[in-house]
């Protein structure tokens, strides 16, 4: 992961049952002292998988206690496909039908 300077989050690699704890770990420094919307650009995600939905959902929850909002930019296909079957896509701001 790279955070800018602009406020927004590079996610590269691969989010799975395998690196989920690493990404998590970092996620908690980037949310401890933030404010405001954080923008999490996934369009570097090689790999993803329930795991990694699981992540984002932590996110948003972490986000939420400490007052962030968090924007997720270029899901990945499969990922939005999970978030849908899973019911989840206002929560993700992505379309229902799979018309994004």
């Amino acid at each position: 992961m790279n955070v800018r300077g602009d406020g927004a989050v590079d996610v590269t690699g691969s989010l799975t049952f395998n690196t989920v704890p690493d990404f998590l770990a970092q996620g908690n420094g980037w949310l401890a002292g933030g404010k405001g919307t954080i923008t999490l650009d996934m369009k570097a995600v090689s790999k993803a998988d329930s795991a990694g939905l699981a992540l984002m959902l932590e996110w948003l929850q972490q986000a939420r206690k400490t007052g962030c909002t968090i924007h997720f930019t270029n899901i990945p296909e499969r990922v939005q496909f999970l978030i849908r079957v899973n019911g989840l896509a206002q929560a993700f701001g992505v379309s229902a039908n799979g018309q994004d």
